[in-house]
Formats: structure tokens, sequence, C-alpha cells
């Protein structure tokens, strides 16, 4: 069954949910991939929204356009407000956490600010949102983007979400001592981040794609096992549940 690259992220991303955890989700691929692990793999994985959500039960052809939509509370274990949302995050108690980014570098510093410089950009980008919360707190974060070289930039314009800083010990020397990035998901491959050196290296390319193109499509050197894994493309079942939660493709983007 074909399938685009929005709905190669959102399986990806989503095979990356454990059962019984809890995930931090924002709207978009976030919240299809999460909605889409606990109709599979991990029906007991609870979602919590930034605008003061806990335990989401996606409504099929009926998900939120906007964290703060209430429609995002349908069947919720919890309505907190979004100020407790995020004492629970520095508490500890959210596993993962979901991100996106218009630029990202080696060591998983995000930028969602500004491109150029900051003092007069090219272009003013929403800014961080609750993003650097979320990647200062949860115990797992999880970044989700189109693989473009434009976005893996070997430095940012703007550090919007601390990653690993500059690499080694730098985050925890910032202060930063909880939670750590763990993987970064394309649809060209899967990555995660050097034990010591911080650094992003592929874990396993998506089917049929080759090392060359996740090269030619990044703007820093990548570290690539001499022979990739590769990961299983979305199943036809994966694709249907999908297809369900968002019908009309708001987030999924047209087919073609």
């Amino acid at each position: 069954m074909a399938y685009t690259a929005s709905e190669l992220l959102a399986v990806t991303s989503s095979r990356l949910l454990a059962d019984h955890k809890i995930v931090f989700a924002g709207v978009g691929t976030p919240l299809l991939a999460s909605a889409l692990a606990r109709a599979t793999h991990a029906p007991n994985l609870t979602i919590v929204v930034e605008g003061g959500v806990i335990g989401l039960e996606a409504q099929p052809g009926r998900l939120p356009i906007s964290t703060n939509e209430m429609r995002a509370g349908r069947r919720a274990v919890m309505l907190p407000s979004i100020t407790e949302i995020f004492l629970y995050a520095q508490r500890g108690f959210f596993d993962y956490g979901f991100l996106g980014g218009a630029q990202i570098d080696p060591y998983g510093n995000i930028n969602t600010s500004v491109i150029g410089p900051a003092e007069r950009p090219r272009v003013r980008l929403p800014g961080s949102g609750g993003a650097c919360d979320i990647i200062s707190h949860c115990r797992e974060i999880l970044i989700v983007t189109t693989h473009e070289r434009r976005r893996f930039v070997e430095r940012v314009d703007f550090v919007t979400s601390p990653g690993y800083l500059t690499g080694g010990e730098a985050r925890a020397q910032a202060g930063l001592l909880f939670g750590a990035l763990t993987w970064v998901v394309t649809d060209l491959a899967l990555m995660r981040f050097h034990p010591e050196t911080r650094r992003m290296q592929v874990d396993a390319l998506q089917a049929g794609v080759e090392v060359q193109q996740v090269r030619d499509n990044t703007g820093f050197d990548l570290e690539v096992p001499p022979v990739p894994a590769r990961l299983s493309p979305p199943a036809e079942n994966e694709l249907r549940i999908l297809r369900q939660l968002d019908p009309d493709r708001l987030f999924l983007g047209p087919i073609g």
C-alpha cells in the first residue's frame, strides 16, 4: 500500500511509544502517532496535551487542531490548568515528549524562533510555546521532522529548545540534569545520539532509502554504521487506522 511522508513519520514514531507510558503530545503528527499507538500496540498509553488535558481519547475524524480546543478533553482522565501540566512535567511524570522544529543541529538543539540573525531575521517562526519545557523535563524526547538539508544544519540560528548543547556533558553542566533526547524520526531515517559525544548518528534507514540519500539531505556529517538496519514500511493495518483518525487529511496532508 502506498503512503506519504507524513504517514511514514506518524507510523515510525508511533512504534517507539511503549504501553503503560505517558506521552506529552502536540497536535499534528505527535497526536496522530500517539493515537495510532493506542489503537495498535499500546492501548494503555496516556496522552497529555499542553492546554490542560490528561488521558485524551482521540475521536477518529475529530482530532483537535489546537492544544486548547475542548474536543481534546473527550473522555479525559483530568482537565488541569496549563500551569499544572508543566508542573507535572517538572516533577518527571511524563515519559515521552514529542517535538518538531524548523532547524536542528547535530546535538539536537532545536530552532523554532527565527531564521537568520536574531536582530534582523529573514523569517520569524512561532517560538517556543511549551517546547523548551518539554525538552528540558520529559524523560525521553522524540524529534519528528521531514529530512531536508535546510532543516538539518551544523549550527541552528537560534537555540529555542536546548538539546545536548555542544555535546558531551554540556547539557548537564548547564543545569539540565533531567531528561534525554533519544530519537530523531524522519522520512529517510531513524537516528539517535552517541552515548558519549551526544552527536546525532544514523540508527536505521527507512525502506528504499540509501545512505547517500541521507547524507545529501543533511547539512552536517552523520556517523553511519557499516550496514545500517532497515525499518519495516507501514503496514496496511497501521495506515488504515491512521487514515481513519484523520480522514480529511488535516494533518496527514494531500495524497500525491
